[in-house]
C-alpha cells in the first residue's frame, strides 16, 4: 500500500511533486489508472477542457479551480505514461515550454523592442517560421471546430500582417458575402437552388462575420455559447410554463408559445 503523501502543501513546487507522487503511486497500483494509454484519455482530455470552458463562462472560481486541478492530472499522466517509454518525462516538458517561451519573447529576453500585442504577435509568427514551420497556419490543429479554427486562422493570418486595415472594411465584406448568399438561396425558387454553392456562400458569410467580430475584440465562440445558453434557458421556461397549464409544446400554437417566450425574454 502506497503511503498517502502529504495533505497540505504551501508552496507551487510541493504541491506539484505531491501531485507527481500520487500519480506514480495510482499508476503502480490503481487497476484503471494503469490500464490508461494516450489514446484512452485523448477523449476525457477534451471533455475536461470543455468543461472548464463552461465553469469560465459560467464565472465560477471554484469550478474553475476544480477543472484546472482535472486537466494538470491529465497533463502530468502523460508525461508519466511517456516516461515508461523513454520518450519524455514531466521535466522534459516543464523545459520545453520555458524555452519555447525564452525564445519567442525576444522583447523580454533579448534586446528587441516592440510597440504593442500586435508587434509581440507578428514576432512569435515569425519565429515560428524560422523555427521550422512550413506554414503560419500549419499550427491550427486540423480537428478544432470549425468557428473556433476560423478564428484561429484569422489572427495567425493577421500576425504576418495579411488583414484588413479598417473594420469599414470587413463590415463591407460582410454586406457582399450576405448578398451573395442570398442570391444563391433564393427562397422563391427553393427548388432550383444549387445546395452545395449555397452552403459555400454561408460559409463565406460566417467566415466574414468571425472576422468582424475579431475586429471589434469580439470573441465569436463565446458569443455563440452566450446566444446557446439564453435560448435553453429561454426555451425551458417555455417548457415549465406549459406544464404549469397543463399543455405540451407540440399541441400547442406558435401565437401561444410565443407569449410564454415573451415573458421569458423579460427575466434575467
Amino acid at each position: 500500500m502506497a503511503i498517502t503523501p502529504p495533505i497540505t502543501a504551501h508552496n507551487p513546487a510541493t504541491a506539484f511533486e505531491r501531485l507527481l507522487t500520487i500519480m506514480d503511486d495510482l499508476r503502480l497500483n490503481c487497476p484503471w489508472d494503469k490500464k490508461q494509454t494516450l489514446e484512452s484519455l485523448r477523449h476525457l482530455t477534451i471533455e475536461e477542457v470543455y468543461e472548464l470552458s463552461d465553469s469560465i463562462l459560467s464565472a465560477d472560481m471554484p469550478e474553475i479551480k476544480k477543472e484546472l486541478g482535472d486537466i494538470m492530472l491529465h497533463l502530468v499522466f502523460y508525461a508519466r505514461i511517456a516516461s515508461e517509454g523513454n520518450h519524455f518525462n514531466i521535466t522534459d516538458v516543464l523545459n520545453s515550454i520555458c524555452d519555447k517561451l525564452i525564445n519567442r519573447h525576444p522583447h523580454i529576453y533579448s534586446d528587441v523592442e516592440v510597440k504593442d500585442e500586435a508587434d509581440v504577435k507578428r514576432n512569435w509568427e515569425q519565429i515560428k517560421l524560422k523555427e521550422g514551420n512550413k506554414s503560419v497556419l500549419g499550427g491550427v490543429p486540423v480537428s478544432l471546430p470549425a468557428l473556433i479554427k476560423a478564428s484561429r486562422i484569422q489572427e495567425k493570418a493577421r500576425g504576418v500582417g495579411f488583414d484588413w486595415e479598417e473594420k469599414s472594411q470587413v463590415w463591407a465584406k460582410v454586406e457582399e458575402e450576405l448578398q451573395e448568399f442570398k442570391n444563391e438561396f433564393n427562397v422563391e425558387n427553393e427548388g432550383e437552388i444549387d445546395r452545395e454553392k449555397a452552403e459555400g456562400e454561408f460559409g463565406d458569410l460566417l467566415f466574414s462575420l468571425i472576422n468582424y467580430a475579431r475586429f471589434i475584440d469580439i470573441s465569436p465562440e463565446n458569443a455563440l455559447e452566450k446566444t446557446n445558453r439564453k435560448f435553453i434557458k429561454r426555451f425551458q421556461y417555455l417548457e415549465s410554463k406549459a406544464a404549469e397549464n397543463g399543455q405540451q409544446l407540440q399541441n400547442m400554437s406558435l401565437a401561444e408559445m410565443d407569449v410564454f417566450w415573451d415573458e421569458a425574454k423579460k427575466l434575467k
